[in-house]
């Protein structure tokens, strides 16, 4: 019998012949050899990762059919998150399957939700082009479920990815791997404890049908997945939803493959850790405890709390305004709804540990931002705005993880984001630690970004340890702040006898 081949089985052979294991790194011992695992050892040092890396502030917006109940159906609420309202049990499946005819956002203006999101200080938009219902925001010529079916009728995708990029926002596509809606889609069987331990015995499907249609399944990914590549050019990379499923996992190889085809044709492409796993069933990490893909995405909704937990690697964390609500829910009063200076010490506690932040919107049914979330952003822009320097760009400090708030770096500058004001009105600041013989850190000058004026800094004295500590002065014009505000300091180090000369130079 002489099999058929297609392009993508021949480049998926090339690949599994093509991947060799990683060359073993420094410090790591009793590596397993591994086809579908990392395929680098560290992070990115491209331009386009590079670019990634200094966005600071991201925004999410999840939008869908699931808007128009928005967490509501026959007088009665769920407090399901929204983007799910199909497993709530309040609506039928007919009866979701069917809120497309009714899907016509009159009141959608992509140019408007950019220029928000502009303000607000996004640097990178990620959007869903379609959640787990399975509905296209694009017009796909896979599946008639799709926004060209609808009384809308208008590709949304690409309004958003003109809008923004126009902005100067850079797209990344959000993409659900599961799919309520293709008659191929299959979650897999439950992962046991067991499956874990033996993963090469863990078999996905009951039968020989589903896993036969689970293949059409596959090849429409694939497909959905090439076709928003071609048609949205602009787009800087993917964000996988969805991918935990046993079906999904079991596919390790394929997935690969598929990773390095989309590569292929959109170089500089930026895949999150949750497209795949490897052939051991590990995600996000493989294996060896090396990072799958591009950056660490495990951190939805929860930041680290230290650099040590980042593991080194790129990462974000994507996180809503209420808690639990992705799309739009018509009552916010179920949760805890954050405010904006909840979210710009996220913001600046993600960048204090090398990552961003992205905070997600859920527009209604019409098409509108929730007056809610258009004035948290505002106020979230304003302070970007006159701060953005302590963000943009700005990295893991130097200095120790203080009460006060968080330290940020960035050409020479360490920025001092202070959220919580001493009742002293003196900012104390433990010096770091040199790495060179009888040299120090010194605090050389101290600039209120508020203001513009100079700090003037007292000596703070020294503990048991020997570590040195700083006071700065807080004037009054600081101290009736009722917002975070911006310390920029010059540190210098400086042998220890100019230390002392330096030290008794304070005020």
């Amino acid at each position: 019998m002489i099999m058929k081949t297609t392009p993508f089985l021949t480049f998926l052979l090339c690949t599994l012949l093509s991947v060799q294991s990683i060359a073993q790194p420094a410090g790591k011992t009793n590596r397993i050899p591994l086809k579908h695992g990392a395929h680098r050892i560290g992070k990115r040092t491209d331009p386009d990762m590079q670019r990634w890396r200094e966005y600071g502030l991201g925004q999410f917006i999840h939008w869908g059919i699931y808007a128009i109940p928005g967490g509501q159906w026959n007088g009665k609420t769920s407090s399901y998150a929204a983007e799910w309202f199909r497993s709530s049990g309040l609506i039928t499946h007919e009866e979701y399957d069917n809120l497309y005819k009714n899907f016509n956002p009159k009141h959608f203006d992509a140019t408007r939700w950019a220029k928000q999101a502009k303000q607000m200080g996004a640097r990178y938009l990620i959007f869903t082009t379609k959640h787990h219902d399975g509905f296209c925001l694009w017009p796909s010529k896979y599946t008639n479920y799709t926004i060209a079916n609808t009384p809308y009728g208008k590709d949304i995708v690409k309004q958003i990815v003109d809008a923004y990029t126009a902005e100067g926002i850079d797209v990344y596509l959000y993409f659900s791997i599961i799919d309520w809606s293709h008659a191929g889609y299959h979650p897999g069987a439950p992962i046991t404890a067991a499956d874990r331990l033996n993963w090469a015995g863990y078999t996905a499907f009951d039968n020989e049908e589903d896993k036969a249609r689970y293949e059409t399944f596959k090849t429409f990914t694939r497909n959905q997945l090439i076709e928003l590549l071609t048609n949205y050019p602009e787009a800087k990379g993917l964000w996988f939803d969805g991918s935990w499923e046993g079906a999904w996992i079991k596919e390790a190889a394929w997935a690969d493959a598929l990773g390095e085809e989309l590569r292929a044709m959109h170089p500089g492409l930026i895949i999150g850790s949750r497209f795949r796993a490897d052939e051991n069933g590990k995600r996000h990490e493989d294996t060896n405890g090396d990072l799958i893909d591009d950056y660490d995405q495990r951190f939805e909704r929860n930041l680290p709390n230290t650099l040590a937990q980042t593991g080194g690697n790129d990462w974000d964390c994507v996180t809503t305004i209420p808690e639990n609500q992705w799309g739009y829910h018509r009552d916010w009063s179920l949760t805890y709804v954050k405010t904006p200076y909840d979210l710009i010490e996220m913001t600046v506690k993600a960048n204090s540990l090398n990552g961003n932040l992205v905070i997600n919107f859920g527009p209604d049914g019409d098409g509108n931002i929730r007056p809610e979330e258009t004035r948290i952003a505002r106020e979230t822009g304003r302070w970007m705005a006159a701060n953005g320097d302590a963000v943009y760009g700005a990295h893991h400090s130097i200095l120790e993880k203080q009460d006060w708030g968080y330290a940020t770096e960035k050409d020479g500058t360490t920025y001092l984001t202070v959220f919580n004001k001493p009742v002293n009105n003196l900012l104390r600041v433990k010096a770091p630690r040199s790495t060179e013989k009888d040299q120090v850190y010194v605090i050389q000058s101290a600039r209120f970004r508020t203001t513009g004026k100079t700090a003037a800094i007292k000596d703070g004295g020294r503990d048991k340890s020997g570590a040195v500590y700083y006071d700065i002065v807080l004037p009054a014009e600081i101290r009736k702040l009722e917002e975070p505000f911006v310390i920029e300091l010059k540190l210098k180090q400086v042998s220890q006898k100019e230390k002392a000369a330096y030290q008794q130079a304070l005020t």
